[in-house]
C-alpha cells in the first residue's frame, strides 16, 4: 500500500448525515454482502454499496457513472463467543416495544480499507490517507444505521398518541370496582380479558380474536349503547402508569396522560398495580410466532431441503412472509423469469449476467440503484434464480419458536438440517412500500393485497420508463383480463354491458358449519363442510350467481329491480384466484378454514364462464339518465362493496360510502357510514352531472403533478382524476385504458374516445393448470404466517427430481426450501388462500 496523490481530496468529503441511507451491508444491485471474501465497497459521497464481483463489477460501474472516486471497503467476520458467565447482570427492563440497535462490535470483527479509484479505475487501489480524515469518514460510515436497519426502525417505531377523547374524558362517579380476582364482565361470567370503561366504570369482556383468550365483545356493545369511548384493559396496568388503552370512537390504541387520576375515580391505585395479563402488542407478537408450517412429513421424517437455481429462500424481515410468498410465486412464472433474468430459463445470460440487466446498469437514470424499481427487480431475480445464494449454511439456525405456546400448529425444526441463510430483500420492501400506509410498515399484511399493489407499482414504473409506449415484455399483462358485467332491467328487459380490467378474481366461499362434537371445547375452531372450487366459481360467474339490485332504470321504468351477471370477457395467461373465506365477528374479519376441493389433476376448464357481449336479440339501455346507473358510477371496489352489503347496508349507502372514502376499503367506508347514518339524504339516489357522470371534486395540483411526472399531459392527468373520483391508483389504470384520450372534457355529447383493447384472450378452450398456491395459518390475514407451494419442473431439481420424472411440489417457507410432503399436500391445497393457475 502506497501513499495516494489524491489523499488531500478526502478532506472535502463529509461523513453521512443522520437522514442518509448508508448501504454498507450488501450491494444495492445484487445480494453479495460484507460477509463475502472481498466485502462491499461503500461510496464516500453518496454511500451506495457495491460488490467487487469481477463479472458484475457493480463497484466500478458506479464509479464510472457517478464520477465518485473514493470508497470504503468493508468486510465482516464473526468473533468467537466468550464463555458464558453465571454472574452476569440481568438485562435492562424494556419499557417500550422498539428495535434496539445491536452492538455489532460484540459479535463481528470489521475490516475496513480506503480505496482510490482514480489511481486504479478497474479495481480501486488501497490508499494511505491522513489519519484524522480516514478515521472521521470510517467512523461516520460504521457508526451510522445501515439502510436496512434504518428502514426497519422507521417501520417498527409506531408511536401511540392521545386523542381528543382521552384528553377531554368526562367521568361519572360510580364507586369502586371489585378487586383483582373478583372482577367479572357485567354481561357474562368471564374474569379475564376485561376492559374498564373510563367514563362510567362498567366492566365488559373484550373481543375473542386477541390471542384466543376468550371474549364476547361486551365492552364493544357497551360503547355502542352508551357512546363512552375510552376503556382500559385490567391486568395490563403497571405501577409506572402504563396500560392498554383503547378508544372505540377512534378505533385505535391510545394513551391517557391522566390515567392515574382517571383510575382513582374507581378506587384503583396505580402505584399498587401489578401487570398480570399480556398486552395486545405482546399477544399479537406471540400469535405471529405461534403459527408455522410443518417441516416434517406425516411419518415424522424431516422434509428434504433443495438447492439450486429457482430454489433460493427469503429471510423473514419481521412479518414479511406475505411478501416472500408472493415473490417466490411470481418468479416461478416464465414471464417474470424472462423479463428480469433470462439465464438457463431462456439462454440470454452472458458470463453469468443477464444482458438486459447489464445494459440497464449502464444506463439507469437513477443516481442510486436502491431508488430504482428496475434495479431492485433485477436484483431479486438474480438472487432467486441464479442459484448463487442457494447453498447449505450449516452455521445458520433459523428463527426458533420455542417460546411460542404449544399446540397443533407449532412444529419443531428438525435438528442438523443444512438450511440456506436466505436473502434479505430489505431494499426491495422499502422501495415498493414507500409512501403506502400499510406496506411501508413492519406489520403483517394481506398477500392478495400486496400482489395487487406490486402489479400496479410495476405497471406504473414500466409505463413511465417506456414513455407510455407498450412493452411486449411487460410481465404484469399476463395477469390482466376483462370481467364482463351484464345488467338487465327486470321491467323493460333491456340490458347494459360493462367490461372492467382485472388482475385477480376474488370469489366467496359458502360456509356450512359442521355440528361440533359433544363436549368439545368452546375455544376450538369450528369445522366446515368442503366446497368444490368450480361450485364457488359458478356462484360468482354462473347463472346461479345472478344478483338482484335496486336500480334506477335509464329507460324510464323508474326505481325497479335489475339483475347483474358477471362473466369473463377475456381470459388471462395467469389466473389468480383469491378465496374470500371470512366472516365478521364484532366488526373484525375472521378467517374461516373452509376446505376447497380442486378438480381432478388440478386443472380448470372455464369455457362455460365466457361472456358473449350484446346479443342480436337484446336491446341496449339508453345512456342518458337523471341519476347514475351502476355502470355510470366510477369503478367501485367490488370486494369492499360486497362486504358492506353483506353487513346489511343498502346498496346506495354502500356506494356513497365508497365514493366518499376514495374507494379505499370496507373498514373506511364503514366508519363513514356510522358517522353519516343520520344524514337526511343518506338514502337519496346519487346525483350526477349532465352526461351521467358523478360530480367529483377538482383534483389537487399535487395529484396532477404526480401523474404528469409519469409522462401524461396535465389535461390527461386532470381528466383521469376526475373520472376516478380523485383516486391516484385508479387514475393510473384509467390512463392505461384510455391511451388516446387527449384529456379534453367535453361539454356536450360527442363521439366516444377509442379505448385500449381489453387485455387477455377470448379463445377457447380456456384450460388452466395449478402452478402455485399461497397458504396462510392464523385467525386473520393480518397475523399468522404465509408460505408458498410451487410446482417445479424435474429438470430444475436436478438430483432431487421425482423418481418418475414428474413435477415436484416445493415448499417455500421463508429461508427454508424443501420438497413438499405428498401425503399432506392435498390437505394444504384445500386450505389455500390464493391459487395461481397457468393457461395450458
Amino acid at each position: 500500500m502506497s501513499s495516494c496523490p489524491h489523499h488531500n481530496e478526502l478532506e472535502r468529503l463529509q461523513p453521512p448525515k443522520l437522514s442518509q441511507s448508508v448501504h454498507r451491508e450488501e450491494c444495492t444491485q445484487c445480494f453479495d454482502n460484507q460477509d463475502g471474501d472481498v466485502g462491499v465497497d461503500v461510496c464516500l459521497q453518496c454511500f451506495n454499496g457495491a460488490c467487487r464481483d469481477p463479472v458484475r463489477h457493480h463497484a466500478s460501474t458506479h464509479v464510472s457513472r457517478s464520477g465518485h472516486s473514493f470508497t470504503l471497503n468493508i468486510k465482516r467476520t464473526p468473533k468467537s463467543k466468550p464463555p458464558s458467565r453465571g454472574d452476569q447482570e440481568p438485562p435492562a427492563k424494556m419499557t417500550k416495544l422498539a428495535i434496539v440497535q445491536e452492538r455489532e462490535e460484540d459479535k463481528w470483527e470489521h475490516h475496513t480499507s480506503l480505496k482510490c479509484w482514480k489511481c486504479d479505475p478497474v479495481e480501486g487501489k488501497e490508499m494511505l490517507a491522513d489519519a484524522d480524515a480516514a478515521k472521521r469518514l470510517t467512523d461516520g460510515v460504521m457508526q451510522s444505521l445501515s439502510s436496512a436497519r434504518q428502514s426497519e426502525v422507521q417501520a417498527w417505531e409506531e408511536e401511540i398518541t392521545p386523542c381528543e377523547h382521552t384528553l377531554l374524558l368526562e367521568q361519572y362517579t360510580a364507586g369502586n370496582i371489585p378487586t383483582e380476582g373478583l372482577a367479572r364482565c357485567a354481561s357474562c361470567e368471564l374474569t379475564s380479558n376485561l376492559w374498564l370503561c373510563l367514563t362510567c366504570g362498567a366492566l365488559g369482556c373484550g373481543r375473542y380474536q386477541y390471542g384466543g383468550t376468550g371474549g364476547n365483545g361486551h365492552a364493544l356493545e357497551h360503547f355502542s349503547s352508551t357512546q363512552h369511548p375510552v376503556c382500559v384493559k385490567l391486568g395490563t396496568i403497571t405501577p409506572e402508569g402504563g396500560a392498554d388503552i383503547y378508544c372505540y370512537a377512534c378505533n385505535d390504541a391510545r394513551i391517557d396522560p391522566d390515567l392515574p387520576t382517571h383510575l382513582a375515580t374507581f378506587g384503583i391505585n396505580v402505584a399498587s398495580q401489578k401487570k398480570s395479563e399480556k398486552s395486545m402488542t405482546e399477544l399479537q407478537i406471540e400469535q405471529n410466532l405461534a403459527f408455522d408450517f410443518s417441516l416434517t412429513a406425516e411419518d415424522g421424517s424431516a422434509l428434504r431441503p433443495v438447492f439450486g437455481p429457482g430454489l433460493t429462500g427469503l429471510r423473514n424481515l419481521g412479518n414479511s412472509c406475505y411478501m416472500a410468498s408472493v415473490l417466490q410465486a411470481l418468479f416461478s412464472l416464465p414471464r417474470f423469469q424472462q423479463r428480469y433474468y433470462g439465464g438457463a430459463f431462456t439462454g440470454t445470460v452472458s458470463n453469468g449476467v443477464f444482458e438486459r440487466a447489464a445494459a440497464h446498469w449502464e444506463a439507469c437514470s437513477q443516481s442510486l440503484p436502491a431508488d430504482c424499481l428496475e434495479c431492485q427487480m433485477l436484483k431479486i431475480a438474480d438472487g432467486l434464480l441464479s442459484g448463487r445464494y442457494s447453498k447449505p449454511h450449516l452455521g445458520y439456525k433459523p428463527l426458533t419458536r420455542s417460546s411460542a405456546p404449544s399446540g397443533g400448529l407449532v412444529h419443531s425444526t428438525p435438528e442438523h438440517t443444512p438450511w440456506q441463510l436466505g436473502l434479505k430483500p430489505a431494499g426491495f420492501k422499502a422501495l415498493v412500500g414507500k409512501g403506502h400506509a400499510e406496506f411501508a410498515t413492519m406489520r403483517q399484511q394481506d398477500a392478495e393485497e400486496f400482489l395487487g399493489h406490486l402489479l400496479t407499482v410495476l405497471r406504473r414504473f414500466n409505463h413511465q420508463a417506456n414513455s407510455g409506449a407498450p412493452d411486449e415484455a411487460e410481465p404484469t399483462e399476463a395477469f390482466a383480463f376483462g370481467l364482463e358485467q351484464r345488467l338487465q332491467c327486470l321491467s323493460c328487459r333491456r340490458v347494459r354491458y360493462r367490461v372492467d380490467n382485472m388482475d385477480i378474481l376474488s370469489f366467496g366461499v359458502p360456509a356450512q358449519e359442521l355440528p361440533a362434537d359433544t363436549g368439545a371445547d368452546k375455544l376450538v375452531r369450528p369445522k366446515y363442510a368442503p366446497v368444490a372450487l368450480m361450485q364457488c366459481l359458478g356462484l360468482l360467474l354462473g347463472v346461479t350467481g345472478q344478483e338482484e339490485l335496486e336500480y334506477q332504470c335509464e329507460g324510464g321504468c323508474g326505481k325497479v329491480s335489475a339483475v347483474r351477471l358477471l362473466r369473463f370477457s377475456t381470459f388471462p395467461d395467469i389466473l389468480v384466484l383469491h378465496a374470500k373465506k371470512f366472516q365478521l365477528k364484532n366488526w373484525v374479519p375472521t378467517k374461516l378454514d373452509i376446505p376447497i376441493i380442486l378438480p381432478e389433476g388440478d386443472e380448470l376448464v372455464l369455457d362455460a364462464f365466457l361472456g358473449r357481449g350484446l346479443q342480436p336479440d337484446e336491446e341496449q339501455l339508453p345512456e342518458s339518465s337523471s341519476g347514475p346507473s351502476p355502470s355510470s358510477l366510477p369503478q367501485l371496489n367490488v370486494e369492499a362493496l360486497e362486504q358492506l352489503e353483506g353487513m346489511g347496508f343498502p346498496l346506495v349507502r354502500c356506494q356513497k360510502a365508497l365514493l366518499a372514502t376514495q374507494n379505499q376499503d370496507a373498514e373506511s367506508a364503514m366508519e363513514w357510514l356510522f358517522s353519516h347514518m343520520d344524514d337526511p339524504d343518506i338514502d337519496e339516489p346519487i346525483q350526477s352531472k349532465p352526461g351521467g357522470t358523478i360530480a367529483a371534486p377538482e383534483p389537487s395540483p399535487d395529484q396532477i403533478a404526480m401523474l404528469a411526472d409519469m409522462g401524461f399531459t396535465h389535461a390527461q392527468a386532470r381528466k383521469a382524476l376526475i373520472e376516478t373520483d380523485g383516486n391516484p391508483e385508479r387514475a393510473v389504470e384509467w390512463l392505461f385504458n384510455h391511451p388516446d384520450d387527449t384529456g379534453e372534457i367535453a361539454q356536450s355529447s360527442s363521439a366516444p374516445v377509442p379505448k385500449k383493447p381489453v387485455p387477455g384472450s377470448s379463445r377457447l378452450p380456456a384450460r388452466y393448470r395449478l402452478k402455485a398456491f399461497i397458504s396462510h395459518k392464523g385467525p386473520s390475514v393480518h397475523s399468522g404466517h404465509y408460505v408458498a407451494h410451487i410446482r417445479i419442473p424435474p429438470t430444475q431439481l436436478g438430483d432431487g427430481m421425482d423418481v418418475e420424472g414428474n413435477d415436484e411440489w416445493v415448499l417455500f417457507n421463508d429461508e427454508k426450501v424443501v420438497v413438499a410432503d405428498k401425503t399432506s399436500l392435498d390437505e394444504l391445497k384445500k386450505l389455500a388462500y390464493m391459487y395461481i393457475f397457468e393457461r395450458i
